[in-house]
């Protein structure tokens, strides 16, 4: 069964001009004759490996500006997949027309603080991903540096596998595999330095990778947004316990409390949370760009 649950994805929109290829948790991909890739943010949201049946008011909107911000922020770092923000009219501020990458076999991540899966990691064997890490961390705690903490790429409904370096050299190449880590390390760095200069934690976050047509590696999907990051509020953060968020974590709190078992398909959000997560998602924008949505 994949995340969408037994009724599978929802039917992609039609648009003039672009041919759907495949619906993703978030995102539709459509291209068109001359083989660009038109990547549509949805409102969708997922959490625990299933797509949930309420969305999220401008969420896509939020997703696709944001990356944009963030990919002309970290240029001089690495190229980026962006051709054009140009789009049909019906998906105006929710899509970008993006070269066409072979995608590296690895999700990219990057942590500047123990929580979520490291933490469970953490303490079984005081390490993440291959990672050692000194004693007596709590969930929150900042990392001595910042660490590679790689993840094998899942299908929809999957769960994705943290692995080593060493795991995802076998994967990738080694000489790849170096080069990766290396940028999403600076990647992270400079992200998170950004946006605690805005008030905020960066406390984690995902990056993929593939190849363009000339060889280079490019940064591609989405880049820092509250789909792939933890953002949490300076201002709040203390370690040994959860942390105030500008990211959908809040959606996870809520469903863990609501007894579901994780395995049928997921409950309504009610309209109380739905409110409450597109304001986070819109104050990660605002907080982090210093412009109105």
């Amino acid at each position: 069964m994949s995340g969408f649950g037994a009724a599978g994805a929802p039917p992609a929109p039609s648009i003039d001009g672009w041919k759907h290829l495949r619906t993703g948790k978030v995102r539709d991909l459509y291209t068109n004759e001359s083989g660009e890739i038109l990547l549509v943010a949805s409102d969708r949201i997922s959490a625990f490996d299933w797509v949930l049946p309420t969305t999220i008011p401008n969420k896509g909107a939020i997703l696709t500006q944001l990356s944009l911000f963030w990919f002309e922020l970290l240029a001089d770092i690495v190229p980026n997949h962006i051709i054009s923000d140009d789009v049909p009219a019906s998906v105006a501020d929710c899509a970008v027309i993006v070269q066409p990458l072979e995608m590296f076999a690895i999700e990219c991540v990057a942590r500047g603080y123990l929580t979520g899966s490291g933490l469970t990691e953490y303490k079984s064997n005081q390490a993440v991903c291959g990672n050692a890490l000194p004693a007596g961390l709590l969930d929150g705690s900042q990392l001595p540096a910042s660490i590679f903490t790689p993840a094998t790429k899942a299908e929809i409904g999957d769960h994705d596998i943290n692995i080593d370096f060493e795991s995802a050299a076998k994967i990738v190449g080694a000489d790849q595999a170096e080069e990766l880590r290396d940028l999403t390390i600076r990647l992270y760095d400079t992200a998170a330095d950004f946006s605690r200069s805005r008030g905020i934690i960066l406390a984690d976050t995902k990056f993929e990778f593939g190849i363009n047509m000339a060889g280079e590696i490019t940064l591609g999907d989405e880049a820092l947004t509250p789909d792939s990051s933890r953002f949490w509020e300076a201002d709040g953060w203390a370690p040994g316990k959860s942390q105030p968020s500008f990211d959908k974590q809040f959606v996870r709190d809520w469903l863990t409390s609501s007894g579901w078992d994780k395995k049928s398909t997921p409950p309504e959000l009610p309209a109380e949370i739905v409110e409450k997560t597109a304001a986070r998602y819109e104050q990660a924008f605002e907080r982090i760009t210093g412009s109105k949505f």
